[in-house]
């Protein structure tokens, strides 16, 4: 621990966050096809909860039910308003073994969800009942990461708030397996030209029907192995990537198209809370700016009402 933000190493997560990512995309996926269509994909994402993650309330034909992963007791848990209750315990299994059990649970709660069961935004894209490649799952190294999860939602919940355009919540995306919040200067963007493996056009292009400047974190990949911060802006300004940002370990990469921020260094910080904040203001503003937004309509501050405590 370092100041009481676990430590990560990709190298000894990667291969529990590839198996879980794929999970939460079958759970996604669930959410998907039960709920009706947000803009810019916001029907599909999943929330930290104080357990683990969570798809929130879905609807069905009896009601609502709820699917959570519980990253304590090591449980996938469905939820339905009738009282009836289900659990997937999770361990190191294949991706095939998970599908089938949560499938059959759903069929036992009367809960129908045909899903496109492969998976998005990745490079090999296994049919989920067909996947025994991967099957890694350490408990101590999700349980980490989740709580590196909940330390990250409430700095991005502060950064949120002081934003009076429209703004996404704060949400994880299973296609990335990323944790994201995402501003809008409320006008339109070209279309985008899409590029994502394994991803519809026409889904990415209304994710990015309008101008956004979006932050995240990311657990990383084979060719970034460190769990990252990351800021982009879409469309990009040639000038983006020449702002000057906070704090000074941020950089840009041009391979990437986007801020970076290594996790390690959040950690390392006197503060991070408020370190992890320079980031997301600066990059926030390195977008703002170049992008010529109306900041003054977009922006609040609340500060007076927290002080007050309304």
């Amino acid at each position: 621990m370092k100041n009481n933000w676990p430590v990560l190493k990709f190298e000894d997560l990667k291969d529990t966050l590839t198996t879980v990512q794929l999970w939460t995309q079958i759970v996604g996926k669930i959410r998907l096809v039960k709920s009706p269509w947000l803009n810019h994909s916001w029907h599909v994402t999943l929330y930290v909860s104080p357990t683990g993650l969570t798809t929130g309330s879905i609807p069905y034909e009896n009601g609502i039910f709820k699917i959570d992963f519980d990253f304590i007791k090591h449980q996938l848990i469905i939820n339905c308003s009738n009282g009836n209750q289900e659990q997937v315990d999770l361990y190191p299994r294949t991706v095939a073994s998970f599908y089938i059990e949560l499938f059959e649970k759903l069929e036992l709660m009367g809960i129908e969800a045909a899903i496109y069961a492969k998976p998005n935004e990745l490079e090999s894209a296994i049919p989920f009942a067909q996947d025994k490649v991967h099957f890694q799952y350490d408990k101590e190294q999700i349980n980490k990461y989740w709580r590196a999860l909940v330390k990250i939602e409430a700095v991005f919940e502060r950064f949120r708030a002081r934003f009076g355009g429209k703004s996404s919540p704060v949400h994880l995306f299973w296609g990335g397996f990323d944790l994201a919040v995402t501003r809008f200067s409320g006008r339109r963007a070209p279309l985008h030209p899409g590029g994502v493996p394994n991803m519809p056009l026409a889904v990415m292009q209304e994710a990015y029907s309008h101008e956004v400047s979006s932050c995240g974190f990311w657990g990383g990949g084979p060719d970034f192995p460190f769990p990252v911060f990351y800021a982009y802006c879409y469309p990009t300004p040639e000038t983006f990537g020449e702002q000057p940002v906070k704090p000074n370990a941020a950089f840009y990469s041009k391979e990437m198209g986007e801020f970076l921020l290594k996790y390690a260094d959040v950690i390392n910080a006197h503060n991070p809370e408020n370190y992890l904040l320079q980031f997301l203001q600066t990059t926030y503003e390195a977008a703002a700016n170049t992008g010529k937004w109306n900041r003054p309509n977009l922006e609040c501050d609340f500060t007076i009402f927290e002080k007050k405590g309304y």
